[in-house]
């Protein structure tokens, strides 16, 4: 039978206060007020009404890795009620930890939990549970090879691999890994390069990896959490990684091609860098935080038509069209707006962006279409924001033509609350050959 392992956070009348107990559900943090910062809204968080990612405007695409699949498949960690994430720390021979394993969960906790919180409007409660204490690796960092691109080789007694068992092995006999949706495994600051010259941080997810607990379980869904990012939000690191957990895809080029970010800062699946930004509307989607009556669907052969979006900063309202130009494509539009987790937002409007769903991760999954192209952004500045597109948005009187597919999508107007209106014209149905 496991040894149950309890610790508590108690770090004065500023720091967060929780009692965590391995081996069984974890207890909700208690945070005190103002101890973190905004809180997110009282914001109902009953489950999203059934239905709508499987009728017409449903992609298929990717099924055996993170995609933009309108349906994840299976192996991923859930996605809405209670996500509890196993949060353990690890630190090195040659990088020992100068700091608490409580200071460094700090720097991450509760200010990702609230984030998801806030961005699936309450339908998301994530509750990271800590072991708080360094778990000390038996080899110099070094040894183990791990480097931008490290896989997870069962058969290779070096990478990830070789890091996770050691870790595995050290807590099997006090964790019940079945009490978990996701892992975070969060080494010392010092270990491996600052990540403003190379980013290590990397998430296995989806499916067995090779590698079992004594539980019977697959280790899997796990993020590498290493080093630590600038800026204001930095905390994010943990919303990125673990949204790969959720089956999300990186966004951001990594097949080597040297081109201009697709997305920008319109989604930390790309930029999770610099100053706070919401995911999109389709990811939400994806992730089952907006309910069926908050898309609309507008396929193929559907009249001309108005819609009404309401910002996807705030909960309640239709929040994206999707206008379907193939089995595997859509045309998204989203309403954007200044909010809490998009504070540095210079150009509210209505933001359009493609999904192909048979694009790999890394691949450019996704592209947002510029509102202005060449004009060199709205936010200027900020090495972390990808300027361009930072005003991406198309604002009233403006109207963005697909010419692949016909698609015509105009924005008539704005309300003082942020809400958009907007008339689609969809594509026409393909002509049907004579004979």
């Amino acid at each position: 039978m496991k040894r149950c392992i309890s610790a508590a956070l108690a770090a004065g009348a500023s720091a967060v206060a929780a009692a965590i107990a391995l081996c069984g559900p974890p207890a909700p943090l208690s945070i005190p007020p103002g101890a973190a910062g905004p809180q997110p809204p009282d914001i109902p968080t009953g489950p999203a009404p059934p239905g709508g990612r499987h009728g017409p405007c449903a992609l298929r695409g990717v099924s055996d890795d993170v995609g933009e699949t309108t349906a994840t498949p299976q192996g991923y960690a859930r996605t809405r009620g209670t996500v509890k994430a196993l949060t353990l720390f690890i630190d090195f021979p040659d990088a020992r930890a100068t700091l608490t394993p409580r200071a460094r969960y700090a720097e991450f906790f509760p200010a990702a939990s609230d984030y998801f919180h806030r961005s699936s409007y309450g339908r998301l409660r994530y509750r990271p549970a800590p072991l708080l204490r360094w778990l000390h690796m038996t080899k110099p960092l070094a040894a183990y090879g791990i480097q931008r691109g490290a896989t997870f080789d069962a058969g290779s007694d070096s990478g990830y691999h070789a890091l996770a068992r050691e870790i595995v092995h050290a807590v099997d006999a006090s964790v019940d890994f079945r009490d978990y949706d996701l892992v975070n495994v969060i080494a010392a600051p010092n270990a491996g390069p600052p990540a403003t010259r190379t980013v290590l941080s990397v998430t296995f997810s989806g499916g067995d990896m090779g590698l079992r607990t004594d539980d019977g379980v697959p280790f899997r869904n796990v993020s590498f959490l290493w080093s630590r990012q600038p800026g204001p939000s930095a905390f994010r690191v943990v919303n990125h990684e673990n949204a790969h957990s959720f089956g999300l895809p990186d966004l951001y080029f990594t097949d080597g091609r040297e081109a201009p970010p697709a997305v920008g800062h319109w989604d930390p699946m790309d930029e999770d860098w610099g100053p706070s930004n919401d995911f999109l509307g389709w990811h939400k989607w994806k992730l089952g935080w907006l309910a069926a009556d908050q898309v609309d669907c507008v396929p193929p052969g559907s009249p001309v038509a108005d819609h009404t979006l309401t910002p996807l900063a705030t909960p309640g309202g239709t929040k994206i069209a999707v206008i379907p130009t193939s089995p595997h494509t859509a045309l998204v539009a989203e309403a954007r707006t200044r909010g809490p987790l998009d504070p540095a937002l210079c150009r509210p409007g209505i933001l359009v962006y493609r999904v192909s769903a048979d694009v790999r991760s890394g691949s450019g999954p996704l592209k947002v279409m510029d509102a202005t192209p060449g004009s060199g952004g709205c936010h200027t500045g900020d090495r972390y924001v990808d300027a361009e597109l930072s005003d991406a948005t198309y604002r009233p009187g403006a109207t963005f033509t697909d010419r692949d597919s016909g698609t015509a999508l105009t924005v008539l107007g704005t309300a003082p609350d942020g809400t958009f209106h907007i008339r689609v014209r969809p594509p026409s149905l393909p002509s049907v050959p004579e004979g």
